[in-house]
């Protein structure tokens, strides 16, 4: 296929997913690929870059990071996996998509350096992201992590912080079977003397281990940072972390005093917490005002992490698909009140721990509203199923999210709640129909 950075982005995806053998869903992890082709393409440094993994919360931590830094005046560029609607939702700069000509351009240039380098998907991506974000002239730079991080494709660009969110059981054919292998992978992006921040309350030896190993100036939630509820804690919580003594000066410990952010769900004070805390590992390189922090927190906003839409009956979109993230998705559902009936659209990828993540929700669902998913590694609604037979409540299969989706729509009554979750797709799915809610009679 012969392209230009004048082709459109749809011819520049196909072709994408082309050159690698397996494709689009095609997972191959190293370094050595992506590095031939960043050497040859020039990338060099130019700002201050986070770069965040972890299991569960690293998109709630890169937006929270994106927001804060955006209200102190930065020029933000940021980097995100997977997209729901739009590939260009992947590629931000200044808070705002980036346009697809700009982006047909950078990888335009990918194409013209990689001579008979097989890059994946998500490798040609990140090179093409960090092209356009060199371009713009970004002034602060978030990379999420695809996948593991120790081999994955953002690692090859060098952190001024890391951050390490939620370590939980997933993506195992790759990253190993246990938290142990797991936390190994993640720690893979932390650097010899850098700082790094953990999320995780418990967080695996290996990690630790290999943050000792480096000389990574290591910072731990509960240790190091946390939070707080505060008597009035429907309205604020309270932000602290302590910086040990460096030479000259005593300790620090700061205490912040914070609205609640924007994203709800009783894991986000943890994440809001590892995102600040970033920021104070960067506060000389990138200082940000108590004004920034407060109006970023509280503006922050995300598709799919417990996204609870206005109207009736309720709509909660969860993009949740482990059992870490469905066990704090039912502790959110929870939170919510009292409905009368809560109708499931459920549609998982084959890959992942489908039988423990729907246990999760067990009480939780009166009517499983299941969905094959028609993407590679797309699960089949018998098997989910199998794995809801003794969870309780009504089971329907359907050909796609859409079709569920509009059958809990048909059916719900105003008192009743809809919850949409399992997978990126299963939300990607069920958003272009979001309008049908409001126009039902």
């Amino acid at each position: 296929m012969s392209l230009t950075a004048s082709s459109d982005l749809s011819a520049w995806l196909q072709h994408l997913e082309s050159l690698h053998p397996k494709g689009q869903a095609g997972i191959e992890l190293g370094l050595e690929r992506i590095r031939r082709v960043k050497e040859r393409l020039g990338q060099t440094p130019f700002c201050p870059l986070i770069l965040v993994g972890g299991t569960n919360g690293k998109g709630s931590v890169c937006a929270y990071l994106e927001a804060m830094l955006d209200r102190a005046g930065y020029k933000v560029g940021c980097y995100t996996s997977p997209h729901l609607l739009r590939y260009t939702e992947r590629v931000r700069v200044g808070g705002q998509e980036v346009a697809e000509d700009a982006l047909c351009a950078a990888f335009a240039r990918v194409e013209a350096a990689r001579g008979e380098e097989h890059l994946t998907y998500f490798e040609f991506g990140t090179l093409a992201a960090w092209e356009v974000f060199a371009a713009a002239g970004v002034e602060a730079l978030i990379l999420e992590v695809g996948l593991g991080g120790r081999l994955d494709a953002v690692n090859v660009y060098e952190p001024d912080v890391s951050v390490v969110t939620g370590i939980a059981l997933d993506h195992t054919d790759w990253l190993g079977p246990t938290r142990e292998h797991i936390g190994r992978e993640k720690a893979g992006i932390f650097r010899p003397g850098k700082p790094a921040v953990c999320g995780d309350p418990k967080p695996p030896q290996s990690l630790l281990d290999q943050a000792a190993a480096l000389g990574t100036d290591l910072r731990l939630l509960g240790r190091d940072y946390g939070y707080e509820k505060t008597q009035e804690e429907r309205l604020q919580w309270r932000y602290w972390c302590r910086f040990p003594a460096r030479e000259g000066a005593q300790a620090e410990l700061l205490r912040r005093t914070l609205a609640y952010p924007g994203l709800r769900g009783s894991a986000q004070l943890a994440n809001a917490s590892t995102a600040l805390t970033a920021l104070e590992c960067l506060r000389e390189r990138l200082p940000v005002t108590m004004g920034a922090i407060r109006q970023g927190l509280i503006e922050t906003e995300l598709t799919g992490r417990f996204q609870v839409l206005p109207g009736k009956p309720a709509l909660v979109l969860d993009v949740a698909h482990n059992p870490q993230a469905a066990a704090v998705l039912a502790d959110n559902l929870g939170s919510m009140g009292f409905f009368d009936h809560t109708w499931g659209v459920v549609g998982m990828l084959a890959d992942k721990d489908i039988p423990t993540t729907l246990a999760c929700l067990k009480g939780k669902v009166d009517r499983w509203l299941l969905a094959d998913l028609a993407v590679p590694r797309g699960a089949k609604a018998e098997v989910l199923a199998e794995a809801v037979a003794g969870l309780g409540g009504e089971v329907e299969k359907f050909p796609d999210p859409a079709a569920a989706y509009q059958e809990a729509l048909k059916r719900a009554g105003e008192n009743d709640r809809i919850l949409v979750f399992g997978s990126f797709h299963t939300v990607a799915g069920v958003l272009p129909r979001l309008a049908d809610r409001h126009a039902r009679s």
